[in-house]
């Protein structure tokens, strides 16, 4: 993996932040490029009153956004509402924010995508603050987003308007709803520009941000399941909030997606690779729901892989292979929330609706 800075890195803590990361990513072989456009990873970095997004050429690459907090101690209730609006701004796919006095070492506190977050303490060992900080960038710089679709306009008329698991997966949304479990789509219309919205349109098929996913087997090789950035709580037209999934295309890294051919299709929800990997190895599973939710004491991933990627699905997939009823799982996404696995979606509710925690634990 090759990386470059990007961004205003002027300031004395700034600067001790660079040259700190570059040192320590020269020690584990990867290669600095002085063109952030011909790296893999950039950093870039920004005051926090003027969050400046590095636009990159191709969806792989990954932007790790530095900037400050406000000064204090900071939760996760704080640091969160303070970081995640920077992360949309500055089209990041992570955001450490640095806070304490200027003359110790900062705390680091990582914010995704997914309102995850978790902190690297300061401490007086430099070399050991920025391996745990290179440790939590490297597994997610290097994973493959799936979040393509290949959109074939091939879905049976009678389908059109969808049939009694469609039926189900809207109800499961209302029954999210009433449960206090889907966290308000974030509001990137009100914050980014025109252009950056267009950019991550091109880039991403990105419409908006919403949490949580829904979805339910058709068949053998088939699913349905609500799409990307939607209010779950309202899934009303096939092809646009809920989606037919009929194969994963390894060649293109894209899921196919079959649609009506009337209807122009949002994207299917990003986790559809990691629904695919199940549904095709447990023929017995015939719904899974993902909440922004905890249940304590169940198996977790080790790593906050990026929603989308190749390496979260197989994680979560790897974890549901090693659960004694691969059927009834429920698998703890590190610093994000729950899949769950069930014969249908009315029994994933009545097995552990009075479970559920809204806090996610962070680490």
């Amino acid at each position: 993996m090759d990386y470059s800075f990007a961004g205003q890195y002027d300031s004395e803590r700034f600067r001790w932040f660079v040259d700190g990361l570059r040192s320590i990513m020269e020690r584990h072989g990867h290669e600095f490029v002085g063109d952030p456009d011909e790296a893999s990873l950039v950093v870039n970095v920004f005051p926090r009153d003027e969050p400046r997004p590095f636009r990159r050429r191709a969806q792989a690459v990954f932007v790790v956004a530095v900037t400050e907090l406000e000064p204090g101690e900071k939760s996760v209730h704080e640091a969160i509402p303070q970081g995640y609006p920077l992360l949309i701004r500055s089209l990041s796919n992570l955001v450490i924010g640095l806070t304490g006095p200027e003359e110790s070492t900062p705390d680091a506190h990582f914010i995704t995508p997914e309102q995850g977050h978790y902190r690297v303490s300061g401490n007086d060992d430099r070399k050991a603050f920025f391996e745990q900080v290179y440790s939590r960038i490297e597994p997610l710089a290097t994973s493959n987003l799936i979040i393509d679709n290949v959109f074939h306009t091939d879905l049976p008329e009678e389908m059109w308007d969808g049939d009694e698991i469609t039926r189900s997966i809207r109800d499961a949304g209302k029954r999210l709803d009433a449960l206090n479990l889907l966290p308000a789509p974030f509001p990137i219309d009100e914050i980014l520009s025109d252009r950056d919205r267009r950019h991550l349109k091109r880039l991403y098929g990105l419409g908006g941000l919403s949490y949580g996913n829904i979805s339910a087997r058709l068949d053998d090789k088939r699913f349905w399941m609500s799409a990307s950035g939607v209010d779950k709580s309202n899934l009303q037209e096939v092809g646009r909030d809920i989606l037919l999934v009929k194969d994963y295309d390894q060649d293109k890294g894209a899921m196919v997606v079959s649609v009506p051919p009337h209807v122009e299709p949002r994207r299917v929800s990003v986790d559809a690779i990691e629904h695919w990997m199940i549904y095709r190895e447990h023929p017995e599973v015939g719904a899974i729901l993902h909440v922004h939710a905890w249940i304590e004491g169940v198996p977790s991933t080790e790593f906050n892989y990026p929603c989308g990627t190749y390496e979260l699905g197989k994680a979560v997939a790897d974890i549901v292979r090693e659960h004694d009823t691969p059927g009834r799982a429920v698998v703890g996404l590190k610093n994000h929330g729950l899949t769950i696995t069930g014969e249908s979606l009315e029994e994933i509710f009545d097995r552990v609706e009075g479970r559920l925690m809204q806090y996610v634990p962070m680490s």
